[in-house]
């Protein structure tokens, strides 16, 4: 009798097998389910990123770049395929927003025809893949769809954002010398072969005392641009602290996607003498001052070309720049300003010639978002006698005659070359061309201003800055679209 209760429970075990069979079948597909719904919105994500991240590298600021943008979006979603590499993606430019801003409002996100209408303010694309065909995030689930009551399906979705974060310019600016992008500087009446190309007022090739200008008043103007507020913003005193600053003159770049589409907030009076031994780090000297040569690299060639010693030149320059000459007491000009003609000028007054950069003929000249890829091509030093009148200066011994060739890139001559300590080797090509933002001047009276930007002109140190003197040779503007740093996904 004692054995009977024991017959009537052989069944419990068995039924409790059958439940907990039932829970763990239920677990495993739930667990299938996820997957599917997991791996898709990770192929969706990736899908997002990459198209983002192509069209963002695009933006350039003109109409052109919002159009590749489109292009080079559709072309990197047509490599993807989705449900394990399955089924291809149906594409619509409807996914594919833009913005000002990183963080704007979805008001503020406008499709590609808006963004053509304000190409210039486009720093930022987003790709949403809700926009796309419905069936691309949509998930089959099995689970689900057996249990009688759950759902046939689950949806998933991805987003992603990128767009520039840095810009490469100095936080240091100028007056532009003329508001005008490109002008013709005739050299020669009636000989248009020698007619040159002047951006803002600047030649190519000529050096300027960036701390000895003004175009619009005897007294020098120089700016230090609040590193932490873009365009359009307003900065704040505390950001023009040299501890807050110094960094970025190291790197010669600032954390903002832009220096255009808004004004920017700057300094008067640019501490030059707080700030010198940062910027001569490009010449592989490290020793005052705090910056790194992993993040400030020296550049390739720190050779320096004081004026005392160049080589090239027949008429030994008499300082390191273009001579300081004021246009009937009112502007804050140089000897290489003058319309030809003025016989006060003589060969060593134009300083050091054509360091880095050569001029250029006005007939050259493009207006595009971006310069050739070789360059414009250049005058040779010949023309100096017809660019540099009435007393000019004559080439000695110019290191090549090649178009493009310069004593800078001159790698194999000592003379004109010099290697950083093998310690910070190679450096980092033309980190001696500093971008330096061009205002828009005269500025009103005051400390801390809001100033437009007309430009960026490229400006190679000859040698290394003084606590005084930023002595550099103008090297053409800049594309707005070259100054930009590296596209990236944002969180």
């Amino acid at each position: 009798m004692s054995s009977q209760p024991l017959r009537r429970q052989d069944g419990a075990i068995a039924i409790m097998f059958a439940l907990m069979a039932m829970g763990m079948v239920a677990l495993i597909g739930l667990a299938l389910d996820l997957a599917l719904v997991y791996n898709r919105k990770a192929e969706l994500q990736a899908l997002a990123d990459a198209t983002a991240l192509a069209a963002a590298r695009q933006l350039d600021g003109t109409v052109a770049g919002i159009t590749n943008a489109l292009n080079v979006a559709a072309a990197t979603a047509a490599s993807y395929h989705y449900q394990y590499n399955a089924l291809p993606v149906n594409w619509s430019s409807a996914a594919l927003r833009f913005a000002a801003a990183a963080d704007a409002a979805d008001a503020g996100w406008v499709d590609a025809a808006t963004a053509q209408t304000m190409p210039g303010g486009i720093l930022y694309a987003r790709v949403d893949t809700r926009a796309l065909d419905a069936g691309l995030g949509t998930v089959h689930t099995f689970f689900m769809r057996g249990s009688g009551d759950g759902a046939n399906t689950a949806s998933t979705a991805a987003r992603a954002v990128a767009g520039r974060m840095s810009t490469q310019v100095l936080p240091l600016a100028v007056c532009a010398l003329s508001a005008t992008p490109a002008a013709a500087r005739v050299n020669v009446a009636g000989n248009a072969a020698y007619n040159e190309l002047v951006e803002f007022g600047f030649r190519r090739g000529v050096a300027y005392d960036l701390m000895q200008l003004n175009p619009d008043g005897i007294t020098p103007e120089h700016f230090l641009i609040d590193p932490l507020a873009p365009p359009g913003t307003t900065g704040t005193a505390a950001h023009f602290a040299v501890d807050v600053v110094r960094p970025f003159v190291c790197t010669g770049s600032m954390p903002m996607g832009r220096i255009t589409g808004g004004a920017l907030t700057v300094m008067r009076g640019f501490p030059l003498a707080s700030l010198y031994n940062h910027l001569n780090s490009r010449f592989d000297q490290y020793g005052n001052n705090n910056c790194s040569p992993e993040n400030a690299p020296p550049d390739t060639n720190i050779k320096p070309y004081p004026y005392t010693g160049i080589a090239w030149m027949a008429a030994a320059p008499a300082g390191q720049s273009a001579g300081a000459w004021t246009s009937g007491g009112t502007r804050l000009w140089t000897r290489a300003d003058p319309q030809p003609g003025d016989a006060t000028n003589t060969a060593p007054l134009y300083g050091p010639l054509w360091a880095h950069a050569k001029a250029v003929p006005y007939a050259a000249y493009a207006a595009a978002p971006t310069e050739p890829a070789a360059g414009y091509g250049a005058f040779s030093a010949s023309a100096w006698a017809s660019l540099y009148t009435p007393n000019p200066p004559t080439a000695l011994s110019y290191p090549a005659t090649q178009t493009q060739s310069t004593p800078y890139i001159q790698s194999s001559s000592a003379t004109y070359f010099q290697a950083p300590s093998a310690a910070h080797q190679p450096g980092l090509a033309r980190r001696r061309v500093l971008n330096v933002a061009l205002l828009a001047c005269p500025l009103p009276a005051g400390a801390v201003l809001s100033a437009s930007v007309l430009g960026v002109g490229r400006f190679f140190m000859t040698v290394p800055a003084t606590a005084t003197s930023l002595n550099a040779e103008f090297g053409g503007a800049a594309a707005l679209s070259s100054l930009a740093g590296a596209v990236e996904l944002l969180p």
